[in-house]
């Protein structure tokens, strides 16, 4: 497949992807990731780590994540760049927390495919707003583990 193809394959799926998510539907991110799928966040923040392994991204940080969320988790892309294997998307979130609060924050995410699926994403976000709207890492995970 040429660079051209691959790239056009990549954005169709992010936009896939995104345009479900603005409706509240996480099935078709699912089934988009590779089985090697990792997650990073970035920044100082608890929340920011590497998380390696689809199962692992799964029990430890969507777990966890979610069930801080009081509804039903919406995003939606306003931006894309796409170029080979990667796609850059800026995506605005929205959800209100378990605890009153709006976590409605602002992400770039770097998307590495390979084989068709998403096989690595980066995620620049407000760490701040992270922190003060769900509040430590540790504690969600915990809660998600009792």
């Amino acid at each position: 497949m040429s660079t051209e193809d691959k790239t056009e394959t990549n954005r169709a799926i992010v936009k896939r992807i995104f345009e479900a998510m603005a409706e509240g539907d996480r099935s078709v991110f699912g089934e988009a990731l590779h089985p090697d799928f990792a997650w990073q966040a970035t920044g100082s923040a608890s929340w920011s780590r590497r998380w390696e392994g689809l199962d692992t991204v799964r029990q430890e940080l969507f777990r966890p994540l979610f069930a801080l969320f009081e509804g039903q988790y919406r995003s939606h892309a306003t931006r894309m760049i796409a170029e080979g294997d990667t796609v850059m998307v800026e995506v605005r979130g929205d959800v209100r927390t378990r605890r009153g609060g709006r976590y409605n924050n602002q992400y770039c995410y770097i998307c590495r495919f390979a084989d068709g699926k998403m096989i690595e994403l980066i995620e620049y976000m407000d760490t701040a707003l992270i922190e003060r709207e769900l509040g430590s890492y540790e504690d969600a995970l915990a809660a998600a583990n009792a």
